[in-house]
Order: structure tokens, then sequence, then C-alpha cells
């Protein structure tokens, strides 16, 4: 019975998809070779040297190996060959024995020394095996003293040398699983198997060059390097290592010494002595003798899987135990750690992984104090301030903080004066407790250690401390967090109406409010956004509408209230147009345009001006609904308006010695006069 066609190909997506990476990267090459003719697969070779590799997609298009540039040939995929006047490769090798495949494959030195080692005959007899056969250029990299104990004991040494490379059971590479071992044919010793995404196969980290030869008796791989046998475990290997002398009095401490002898397939980046003596003594004091911080520390030297070098061809992130994460790359011959060059040794094998030397301590943020983590940030200006200002104590010690660090930007004029003002405000910077971001809500009170309450706004595209918004993921130390913010933080010091009567640009706008009766509504406690026009708005009005405003209370409180959201909205929200309904019920509609905010298509003079109950805007123009427009203009205010600019006169004496606001108030005194004989 023929199988459905929908489940035909269903398995067959599946058997596609159950391909190893190395079947994946070969089929790659296959594909980009197959205008050459059969058979042909494309290789990547690096500039100036004999390394070539399979690659995939992104690979093939970047044409570079750890940074190095490559060219593209072309030969003959493994198992096939050649035919004279034919193109591609059409032809299959022939199949022979293992002896005999060596030298065809380019292992024919491994091929002499099976000879010499009388390890010909298992190898050219009935069985079925595996090699993992030295290239040429492997044998030709071994030290002179290597090779010579190798060659001058060939019935044991080099016999026993050539056996650790053999497993009694053919292997092909889809059955080389990441992480697995083989027994090999020496004293069943194990061999360390790593199949990376990458396409990249390993053996004990040497890397497989030429795969899947069939032979009569088993299969031949060509492998880059001579693989030794390895017996410690990775703890061994750092109390062997004179090198290693700090970290294995930090391992004996922490408490990792088992799981470093256990099984599983780590990576250690061990540091050096030298590399702790880089660490300044304070520093590292701090982190030896704390518990918490010194585990940290270590866990994050210490990868989740094994990372051979070979299989590094371009950067990738690796997962280390304590929870973050390392930027793994290489440049060239070297390995690189978050961009830098600071492995000294790499691929020293051990029974549950590899380990790399490193000649520099990698810190993790978490065990590190809050003034380290804002000194390495682009916050670094921010610390200077807090050091001026004598605030250090709280950043480097025990307590249990988050600094709120304006980012470098914000200083680009310079760092503003030291003085009792400048350093209350940097106290309130410093939020009680350690937080974090992700944990925060809308309306959340914040404690500073200036004894100031902050709250928390937010918005869909920003998370906001009063007008200071979050300007990159925190960093979360030993005892504290650093959130970095794009400006300085200014504290409420007032209701929306104790700030508007404080500011001397406000008074007709205040007078105006009380005028209205509005007073009460902005003095409770609420969210409101506030546009505020300034005297200067005022003034700029047409005058016949200007007196028309201001006398009919009815309609003054109604364009007052339409400068009135019922919501808090700071600058740092504003990204796209947002639209915010006003007390009097229409919509108003705030931008940004050029970094400059924008209310119903006006520049706002100035942002963020922060009230205990809100937030103010100053606009230099009064905003107006569509209905309730002028349609006509008077010369003369209403006798209601004579009460309003009486208010305004008694708040601020600026206002009657602005030259173009000195002739209303000269008219209205004038008719006060007339009505009531003076004030």
């Amino acid at each position: 019975m023929a199988r459905p066609l929908p489940l035909l190909l269903l398995a067959l997506g599946l058997a596609a998809a159950a391909k190893s990476p190395y079947q994946q990267v070969l089929q790659h090459s296959r594909l980009r070779g197959r205008q050459h003719g059969p058979n042909v697969c494309a290789v990547q070779k690096l500039i100036g040297t004999n390394r070539k590799y399979f690659t995939n997609c992104k690979q093939w298009y970047q044409r570079k190996i750890c940074g190095k540039s490559t060219v593209i040939s072309y030969e003959c995929c493994p198992g096939y060959e050649k035919v004279p006047g034919e193109k591609g490769c059409p032809a299959a090798l022939p199949l022979s024995n293992i002896y005999e495949t060596l030298g065809v494959v380019g292992s024919a030195t491994t091929q002499l020394y099976s000879d010499r080692s009388n390890l010909r005959p298992e190898i050219e007899g009935p069985g079925s095996f595996t090699i993992f056969a030295p290239s040429n250029e492997a044998w030709a990299s071994l030290s002179a003293e290597t090779l010579d104990s190798l060659v001058s004991n060939v019935n044991i040494e080099l016999l026993n040398a050539l056996r650790y490379h053999m497993v009694d059971k053919r292997v092909l590479t889809d059955d080389l699983k990441h992480g697995t071992t083989l027994n090999s044919m020496y004293q069943n010793l194990p061999i360390q198997i790593h199949h990376y995404p990458n396409g990249i196969v390993t053996v004990n980290c040497a890397r497989l060059l030429k795969a899947d030869h069939h032979a009569t008796n088993g299969v031949v791989h060509v492998i880059d390097k001579v693989i030794a046998t390895t017996t410690n475990t990775i703890q061994q290997i750092i109390e062997t290592e004179d090198s290693l002398e700090t970290l294995r009095t930090a391992v004996a401490a922490s408490d990792l010494s088992s799981l470093l002898e256990s099984e599983g397939q780590y990576t250690l980046l061990a540091p050096t002595n030298e590399a702790f003596e880089k660490i300044p003594r304070e520093t590292l004091n701090r982190i030896l003798g704390d518990p918490e911080a010194l585990r940290d520390l270590l866990n994050h030297h210490i990868l989740k899987s094994a990372m051979c070098a070979e299989a590094i061809i371009a950067g990738l992130t690796m997962e280390t135990l304590e929870g973050t994460t390392l930027d793994v790359g290489c440049s060239g011959e070297e390995l690189t750690l978050n961009g830098r060059p600071i492995i000294a040794n790499k691929d020293v094998l051990a029974t549950n992984g590899v380990v790399h030397f490193v000649n520099e301590l990698l810190i993790p943020d978490s065990a590190k104090t809050v003034f380290e983590l804002a000194q390495e940030s682009e916050v670094s200006k921010s610390t200077d301030l807090f050091r001026q200002a004598g605030l250090s104590s709280h950043l480097t010690g025990s307590e249990r903080v988050t600094l709120l660090a304006p980012v470098n930007n914000v200083f680009k004029d310079g760092l503003p004066v030291i003085d009792s003002n400048m350093r209350n405000l940097l106290l309130n910077h410093i939020v009680k407790d350690q937080l974090s971001s992700k944990y925060l809500y809308h309306g959340q009170k914040l404690q500073t250690l200036g004894d100031k309450e902050l709250r928390v706004f937010v918005y869909r595209n920003n998370l906001c401390i009063e007008n200071a918004c979050i300007a990159a993921h925190d960093k979360r130390g030993r005892f504290g967090t650093l959130f970095s913010v794009d400006k300085m933080l200014t504290p409420p010091t007032g209701s929306v109406m104790d700030v508007l009567k404080a500011d001397h640009r406000f008074s007709t706008l205040v007078a105006a409010i009380q005028s209205a009766g509005l007073t009460e509504n902005l003095n409770r406690p609420g969210t409101f956004t506030v546009f505020a026009p300034t005297n200067e708005a005022f003034q700029a009005m047409p005058q016949g509408e200007l007196n028309k405003l201001l006398g009919n209370a009815k309609e003054l409180a109604n364009i007052l209230k339409f400068h009135v959201a019922d919501e808090i909205l700071v600058s740092g929200a504003v990204t796209a147009l947002v639209r915010l309904k006003s007390m009097q019920g229409d919509k108003l509609e705030v931008s940004m345009k050029n970094n400059v905010i924008h209310i119903n298509k006006e520049p706002v003079a100035e942002s963020d001006i922060m009230a205990t109950n809100g937030v103010i805007y100053a606009v230099n123009s009064v905003l107006q609904p569509q209905a309730s427009r002028p349609q006509e203009r008077g010369d003369e205010p209403a006798d209601p308006a004579l009460e309003i600019f009486k208010q305004a006169s008694a708040l601020s004496k600026v206002s009657q010695r602005n030259p173009r606001l000195a002739p209303v108030y000269s008219r209205i005194l004038a008719r006060m006069k007339e009505n009531s004989g003076g004030f």
C-alpha cells in the first residue's frame, strides 16, 4: 500500500532534520561546488595556510575564518576522485583495507608508522575498525623530543600511540555525538568526541579534516593533531600545575573541588597566578574573603560545555555556571574572551572537559561593587561626581543600594560644581535597597538616601524614575545595582501649584488658575501632566482674544483644563505620537521632533518640571481646543478680567515691567480706578 504523500513528505523532512551538523555543512559545500561537476565540494581555505573548512551559509558569505580572509577552492568531496577527461569527481574511491586507504586520503605518515610498528597486519586483515589518522602535517608538527620518543620504541610507544587512535567498530560522523566518549583500542582509554553546531567535529580537541572514508574493514577519519591519552580530571590539572597555585587555593575555599572532579563536560578558563596578581590587592582580598563573591567569580570561569579551540571559527556566546555569558571568539590563531586575546594556553584536555589557561581574571558583575560597575560602564563621569561629593562609601561597602547614574553624555559640557545642594541631589540618586528593573512597577515609590520619595513610571517603550529613564540594562553587583539613566534626576519639591507659584514665569497662569477655581484640583494628590503657558504665552496672544478669554471665567476654566491631563507623561516616554485625554475632554497630542517635545505641534520650552502630583511642561503658547477658538476679537478686556490681573500683579512685579504686558496692566488699573476709586 502506497504511503500518503503528506506522511511521505513529513518522513523526508524528519530525515533531513536528523542530519548531523557535519553532514549539513558538507551538503552546503556540495551545493556550492555542483557547478564544477558531480561530487565537487567548495571549501574555504585560510590565505597563507593549508587549513581548509567546510562551512555553512553564513560563513560562506562572510569569507572569513577567525577574522582572517579565505579563498574558495574546489576539490573532490570525501570518498570521490577525478577521472581524466571528465568533469568533476564522478568516481568513488576504490574500496580497500584501512592500510591502503591511509595512503589515498593524505595520511601517508600514519601508514608508514603503522608499517613500522607492526600495526599493518591488523589494519589490513579482517575486522571492523575506525582510525582517527593524524595528517602528515600533524606528525610533522610534533616536537622532535616527542617524535623521537615514539619512533625510538616503535613496538611499544608508537604502537600504543596508534592504537589509542583506533576504535574496534565502524563509527561514522553521524555516530560521533557531542559530549560522548569512545573506548580506544589502547587499554580501553576514552577518546572524547565533540560535534559542534557549526559542523566541526573534534576528537580529543583535534579537528576532523577528512571524514567518513570507507574501507573494507572499517572507516578512516583524518584529524589535524596527534592525540594523547588523558587520565586527569580538571581538578587534578589544577592541583598539579604550578601556574595555578592561587586558583587552587580559591577553588578549595569555595568548595568547587567536587564539581571539578565529577563526571561531565566543562570548560575551565583557568586564571593563572599572573592573572590574580593583576587585580588590585584590595579588590582581590575583598572577593577572596567573601564566599558568595568568590563562588560567583569561579563559576564565571566555568562554561557549561566543553569547548575546544578548533571548534571556534567565529564569535559565539557561551553560558557559564554562574548563569552569565561570555563572548568566545578567535583572531587568527588566538582565542579571545570578550574580544580580548587573553588565553595563554589552550586545549589542555581532562577526562571531564578541557582547560584553557587565561592571563586575566574575569570578574563577573555579581562579584563587583556598584562603584566598580559604574567605573566600567558608560557612567564613568557619574563615578567621578559621586567620588568628589564624598559618597563613595555608599557604593563600595556592603550597603544594599541602587545607584541611578546619569550616562556620560549628560555631562558633555563638564561636571557640575559640588556644593551642598548638588551633594543632596546626588544622595537622591542612591535608592535604599538593591533593586532589579524587571520587578519595578508603575506607581511604585522608592526611598532615597536623601530622604526623598521617587516614583516609578512604566511606559510602553520606557521605564522611568521621575524624569530620568533607564538607558541600559541594569547591572547587578554583589550588594548594589546600577541603573544607567538618561539625565540627572530632579526629585519633586511640591505640588503642581507649589511649583507654578515658585516660578515667576507662570505668575499669570497662577492668577488664572486661582480665578477659575482650579487651585484645589492642582494641589490635591494626583497624577497630572500640565502644559503650563508662560507669561510670554499670554503676552503672545492677539489682544482681542486675550481680552475675551480673561473676561469669561467659564471659558477660562475650560481652556485651562485643556492644558491638564490626568496621567503623568515624562518626556522619556515620548518617541512617537502620544495622545492624552485632557480634563476638558479633548485629546492632546504629544510628539517628539528633532529631540524637542511638541504639544499639539507647538514646541515645549522646558520639559519634566517634576511635582509631587504630576509633571509640568513650560509652553510659550496658550493651547485651545478646536471648538473654543475665538471667531472675533475685541480691544478691551471685560470687567471680570480685572480681578485676574490684580492677583497676577500681587504674584509677580516682573510681569508688570514687561514692555508688552505693561499697556495691558495700565488699562486694567485705569478701569479699576474708574470703577472703584483704586484698590
